[in-house]
């Protein structure tokens, strides 16, 4: 069996080589969320093996911490450069949880470690999580929202978000809420056919810094996409350091796709605008139904529906 590494059953424990394949932090995230939901014992080894700097980063301790809290697991190895991680896992409880990362970490791939298996049990659960919000090389709370779970919705699974205050790089300080209510039955996919795009929408934001920022990249996506109407607001958000970024979602006939860019030292305000639009454009130029990220993040909930998926994808992300 191959999922994200090679597996070897061992008794009760899944044994996991984390260098294989992308080498980096979504197999110690899906790891985690599949021994949470099975009870299987994890050792996971060569942890982000194929990183600049391997081993457990600030963010990745919050993940296993954050599994371990809802599970009330046994775990050695969750600390700072670790390249080993054992996870003993016991019942998935219910409960209101809080975690901070404490650095500009993602709270989306906090939240993602924990949500598959809290959505599984009777009770309601909220979670609280504090890092970055806006940060590269993640979903942006936008994303979260306004795509990845209203698509979930699709499949039976309803959760709530509200953001307290954005968190950007390198300060971080943002605070996003969840309340994750339970699920019967996870409901397969069927979407093989987009449809039309019906309408664009988005906005552009900044945290002290001028407005005329978020002003620029709003004018830069406008010049860059072919379409007229799109409704992109322009937001002063509230967080404890300085930022920019811009939010897209196209929704279609059968789906909905969201793409986000976001601002740093020397990148011009109009090249932020530009990138999140050549992104959009790049797949709705393709025949895809989902574009490739929300089809990586949806693949371990459709493995736990009882119907069968499918959908179309373009591309399909490599590993690196």
């Amino acid at each position: 069996m191959q999922l994200y590494g090679i597996l070897t059953y061992m008794y009760e424990t899944v044994e996991i080589d984390g260098s294989l394949g992308e080498g980096g932090g979504q197999i110690l995230r899906t790891a985690l969320s599949l021994s949470c939901i099975t009870g299987r014992s994890l050792r996971l080894f060569n942890i982000r093996q194929g990183r600049k700097r391997p081993g457990l980063m600030p963010q990745h301790v919050t993940c296993v911490n954050a599994a371990a809290a809802i599970s009330n697991a046994r775990v050695s190895g969750n600390e700072k450069g670790s390249s080993e991680l054992s996870f003993v896992p016991e019942r998935v409880k219910p409960g209101d949880y809080a975690f901070d990362i404490k650095t500009a970490g993602s709270c989306s791939l906090v939240f993602q470690t924990v949500l598959p298996a809290l959505i599984l049990l009777d009770r309601q659960s909220d979670i609280t999580i504090k890092g970055g919000t806006h940060v590269p090389f993640s979903p942006t709370y936008d994303y979260i929202s306004d795509v990845f779970l209203p698509m979930l919705g699709r499949l039976g699974v309803k959760v709530e978000a509200s953001i307290v205050r954005h968190g950007f790089y390198p300060k971080g300080g943002g605070e996003v809420r969840f309340r994750l209510h339970p699920v019967k039955t996870v409901r397969g996919l069927q979407l093989v056919s987009r449809g039309a795009l019906v309408s664009v929408c988005g906005h552009s934001g900044v945290s002290n810094l001028p407005l005329s920022i978020a002003e620029r990249q709003k004018t830069s996506v406008l010049q860059h996409l072919p379409l007229t109407d799109i409704d992109l607001r322009v937001m002063d958000v509230p967080s404890y350091g300085q930022g920019t970024f811009i939010f897209l979602k196209g929704e279609y006939e059968n789906g909905l796709a969201g793409f986000s860019s976001l601002g740093e030292r020397g990148k011009p305000a109009e090249a932020v605008g530009k990138e999140a639009a050549e992104l959009l454009i790049a797949f709705n130029d393709s025949l895809a139904c989902l574009e490739p990220h929300l089809a990586d993040q949806l693949v371990l909930y459709l493995c736990l529906a009882r119907e069968d998926s499918c959908f179309t994808t373009s591309p399909v992300l490599r590993s690196t």
